[in-house]
């Protein structure tokens, strides 16, 4: 195999490491030999419970479908019941009240750090289409803004740099999930884990150099963002790779501090686990709605009409059950000393129409108020423009207090059938929800072949969750023969074939014939298609479509 970015050095008695990948500007710089060695360390320490954890991912679906229902866990009754609490939040993550997301790209670096956002979560996930040259020069990106030589010059020759130190976001990583393999890594020929590579090489070039910023930037640390944990067992994987990581450094235990996302719905019935098992390294826990969505979809597909999604526009978090899960999720946090973080608002300002923007700029705040209403501490934003939205929400109720911690939430106690209750969302199944799902899954989908993870359609900022809910609700609706409520139609793989081919007639007139050929469409059909309409359902587009991506 080909390693264009030079073979990594090793003994004899090593495994053969392999560095494969097309050339990468300045690759050299984070690909290391003693940087590849410590994300070897990681893959040879872990990578066996990793494949174990990802073999129970399947049996535990096994067990929801047959059960066709999910419940907390009776052997961790102990700890939900327990006293006690996770590790205080270092001065850096006080106040969280206003979080951007984004690739690692060099001009979002630079746009994010300057947003005015207190937080800024560095993603190399949902966000980032995984090619070599993003997974690499991300890793550059972020060690250049560390070392205050970011800058960014644009096609039409505006120059962007970074804003005094003290005014910049505070930097929290979310490294790929434990599903996604890297395949220009390998370990004897065996690719390495994602999450072991983004984590690895961030963690080995940076967590010495934000230490040592720290003692006069106190807004820097090795901090991250777990995405897709379904378990509190996954959890425990993730602090068991801190600790490892922290003693190879020579770095305090509890120095790195990790939000998880709840964004399954087994993760939604082990919050408390969650945060027990990474209680030294906890900082708090967020919302991420689509992704959530995506796994009530992924885990009760086939049990039946009660959990059927209507159209996923008409799902927001004042539905039931979303507003349960947002209920525990602040009760659980507070309870415990964490941090809770409300879900994104993905609206991307239109200059051009200030009667659009205003609409939607009225919907963004009251999403705001209420979650700062209802205990979160912060919550996420997708455009620079829409942090002075969200601060003034989160203003409004913390004043000068940097979080509401010592808010316990609601007094509701939070019950199991709340969080499944799908069918109490009410809204319907309808074609242009059908139609809006083709549209949006196959737009994003050519972008991400193109290398693009966060794109902009139809005025909101979309990433990979949101393809994935798109072709999940599809394939649900389909393999339930559910009657779309506007046309009479029932939902067949016919149908969406037919939409296909009309939405690609429409980007072929709207594009125009030149851009539309140097797309990828052909291409992003085929594995639109494939993940929506397969008998199988496919666990994530993600991993089909990476093979497609070189």
């Amino acid at each position: 195999m080909a390693a264009d970015n030079g073979p990594v050095g090793v003994s004899p008695a090593a495994p053969v490491v392999t560095v494969a990948g097309p050339r990468v500007p300045r690759a050299e710089e984070v690909l290391t030999p003693e940087a590849v060695a410590f994300v070897v360390g990681l893959h040879r320490t872990f990578e066996g419970r990793r494949q174990e954890l990802l073999t129970r991912r399947k049996s535990r679906r096994a067990e929801i479908a047959e059960a066709g229902t999910l419940d907390f866990l009776p052997e961790t009754a102990a700890i939900r019941a327990g006293d006690w609490k996770v590790a205080p939040a270092p001065r850096a993550l006080q106040d969280r009240r206003v979080e951007i997301t984004g690739p690692t790209d060099r001009k979002m670096v630079v746009n994010a750090l300057n947003s005015g956002a207190k937080i800024w979560l560095a993603d190399f996930e949902d966000a980032t289409s995984p090619t070599w040259q993003a997974v690499v020069s991300g890793q550059i990106n972020l060690i250049d803004a560390y070392e205050g030589r970011i800058d960014f010059t644009s096609e039409q020759g505006k120059t962007y740099t970074l804003k005094p130190a003290a005014e910049l976001a505070t930097v929290v990583v979310r490294p790929r999930g434990w599903h996604l393999d890297e395949n220009h890594l390998l370990v004897d020929g065996v690719p390495v884990a994602g999450a072991f590579f983004d984590f690895g090489l961030y963690f080995f070039h940076n967590a010495k150099r934000l230490i040592a910023k720290g003692a006069e930037d106190p807004n820097s640390g090795p901090y991250f963002y777990l995405p897709k944990t379904e378990s509190h067992l996954e959890a425990r994987l993730w602090n068991d790779v801190f600790t490892y990581a922290q003693e190879k450094l020579g770095i305090a235990h509890g120095t790195i501090r990790a939000t998880v996302l709840i964004e399954t719905i087994t993760a939604s019935f082990e919050m408390d686990e969650i945060l027990f098992e990474l209680r030294d390294h906890a900082a708090g826990l967020n919302a991420g709605r689509w992704d959530y969505l995506f796994s009530i979809v992924k885990n009760f597909r086939d049990a039946g009409d009660h959990y059927i999604l209507p159209d996923r526009n008409s799902v927001g978090m004042t539905s039931p059950f979303m507003a349960a899960y947002a209920r525990l999720l602040v009760q659980t946090c507070h309870k415990r000393g964490a941090h809770a973080i409300g879900g994104m608002a993905a609206f991307i300002p239109s200059r051009k129409d200030p009667e659009v923007n205003a609409a939607a700029l009225e919907k963004v705040k009251a999403d705001k108020d209420r979650e700062a209403a209802g205990g979160f501490d912060g919550s996420w934003v997708a455009h620079p423009d829409l942090v002075p939205v969200a601060r003034a929400s989160f203003d409004a109720v913390l004043g000068e207090r940097p979080n509401q911690k010592d808010n316990p939430g609601s007094a509701e106690t939070v019950k199991g059938s709340q969080l499944l209750d799908i069918a109490g969302s009410g809204g319907q199944c309808t074609e242009a929800g059908l139609q809006n799902a083709v549209a949006v899954g196959l737009r994003y989908s050519e972008a991400w072949l193109r290398g693009l993870g966060a794109v902009g359609i139809f005025n909101m900022m979309e990433d990979a969750a949101t393809a994935e809910i798109s072709r999940s609700q599809i394939w649900q609706w389909i393999h339930n023969n559910v009657v779309l409520a506007d046309s009479g139609e029932k939902a067949t793989a016919e149908l969406v074939r037919r939409l296909v081919s009309e939405e690609l007639v429409s980007l072929r007139a709207e594009l125009g014939e030149d851009a539309y050929a140097a797309g990828r469409w052909a291409e992003a059909r085929e594995l639109f298609e494939q993940v929506s309409l397969a008998e199988d359902f496919v666990d994530f587009l993600t991993l089909p479509g990476y093979a497609l991506l070189g």
